[in-house]
């Protein structure tokens, strides 16, 4: 699991010590740093607590809105991840990290459209993302965009050649393409292609 940020056990012993610190005197940093310890423990709800009295103290700490939605996303709760991503990208609309990981929880709740949009904005910013490429791939693919889906699989392999993950992707939507289209062969009376999803259909 990717670890967050750096730890400081001074600080976090300080803030054990003194739980009932005033939001006046408190730092900020230490709730943070105490959120970050938790969720590198995948103590998630624990972690969320220290983000929020971490933002609390400070209604702009970016950092804590963005792990706290990292957290919120480890939970399930992908309303509340993209509500914590989009207050970040308000104040840094260049933030590549929060647009994918908002990207990743469009994608989870169905919202295709809205996760191609963010990808588009990763590749915008970062045109050599494979990344950006697969996942926006992946959204289009589930929106029913085949082509789409598959140009993007294509420049996500044309960067990165030997993930073979990108390929399963491609490989998925060539299949649902072929699905498809012989559904509509199949629906106007084709008997090969009402044949042929019977046999994909096994």
């Amino acid at each position: 699991m990717k670890k967050l940020g750096a730890f400081f056990l001074f600080s976090w012993l300080l803030l054990v010590a003194n739980p009932a610190l005033s939001k006046e005197t408190a730092d900020p940093g230490l709730y943070f740093d105490r959120g970050n310890s938790l969720y590198n423990n995948e103590e998630y709800d624990g972690a969320i607590k220290a983000y929020t009295e971490a933002i609390a103290i400070y209604s702009e700490y970016l950092e804590a809105y963005h792990n706290r939605g990292l957290a919120y996303y480890k939970k399930g709760k992908y309303e509340e991840a993209i509500a914590d991503f989009s207050k970040v990208i308000a104040a840094n609309p260049k933030s590549v990290q929060d647009y994918t990981s908002r990207g990743l929880a469009y994608l989870k709740t169905g919202q295709y459209n809205e996760s191609v949009g963010d990808y588009t904005k990763v590749i915008s910013i970062s045109p050599n993302s494979m990344e950006a490429y697969h996942n926006r791939g992946i959204a289009y693919a589930n929106s029913g965009k085949y082509d789409e889906a598959i140009s993007d699989y294509d420049k996500a392999i044309s960067i990165r050649p030997k993930d073979m993950n990108v390929f399963m992707s491609r490989g998925v939507a060539y299949f649902r393409k072929a699905m498809a289209d012989f559904g509509k062969a199949c629906e106007a009376g084709n008997q090969a292609a009402c044949d042929n999803v019977k046999q994909l259909s096994k």
